[in-house]
């Protein structure tokens, strides 16, 4: 079974959506993604995914399930410096790197400033959702393994946010979402695949065979938008540094 999880086109956060750059990358998407055999497609309930995810749809005449939990993780902590709420997966590295349980796919989320918030509960929603599709589709969890109950080579797609493709990629290839969320950058429209591998009989694990992919962007010769990323260096002041 083939897993594909895209990230949304460049998005205006301000009504949700997409900007005029970002419809153009999510029409370059369409054009990669509806020359596939899908056998079914998920999106979050926000509307930059729906947006990004509605050409290809139109495209291939086809519809997706809307699912709550693939929305953008949303489990607001305490942020110890201020005391105001922000989001869980957005530190600076000296903040981070220095707390060892942060590296640890089972205490990223026992540190203080995580339990201040509703991270793991939030998580736990997302391994469930994660899990529940993946057995309709024929792979059901057994520990940090697949029993194949129907071995299949269906291909479904994710339609979904940055911050959620993460915590899914952390709980299928065994990572903290810590490490995911700051040592890894998806670009928008950006397709990250993973295929089962079933060397033993009833046996499955995913592997990534590719992450963050937008060879459908420089084949077209559009630039990949700089959300998620920022300053290469210190001086580069036009870049993000918030």
């Amino acid at each position: 079974m083939k897993l594909i999880i895209i990230r949304h086109g460049d998005p205006d956060y301000s009504i949700d959506s997409l900007t005029e750059k970002g419809w153009r990358e999510a029409k370059l998407l369409s054009d990669r993604i509806s020359v596939m055999e899908v056998k079914k497609f998920y999106v979050s309930p926000l509307g930059r995914a729906r947006d990004t995810a509605s050409i290809t749809l139109k495209k291939m005449n086809r519809e997706a399930e809307m699912l709550p939990w693939l929305r953008e993780f949303h489990a607001p902590i305490v942020d110890e410096m201020t005391g105001d709420k922000r989001l869980p997966w957005d530190f600076l590295p000296a903040d981070w790197t220095g707390v060892k349980e942060y590296y640890d796919r089972n205490l990223w989320h026992t540190v203080p400033v995580m339990q201040s918030g509703d991270v793991i509960s939030e998580a736990m929603r997302v391994y469930t959702g994660l899990d529940e599709i993946l057995k309709n589709h024929g792979y059901e969890r057994d520990g940090n393994l697949y029993r194949v109950m129907s071995p299949n080579n269906d291909t479904i797609v994710l339609f979904c946010h940055f911050g959620v493709e993460c915590i899914m990629l952390g709980h299928l290839l065994g990572i903290s979402p810590l490490v995911l969320w700051h040592g890894f950058c998806a670009a928008p429209t950006s397709v990250t695949t993973l295929v089962t591998e079933e060397r033993r009989k009833g046996i499955a694990y995913f592997r990534m065979s590719s992450f963050g992919d937008i060879s459908h962007l420089y084949a077209a010769g559009e630039e990949p938008a700089f959300a998620a990323r920022f300053c290469e260096t210190y001086d580069n002041a036009a870049e993000r540094h918030d």
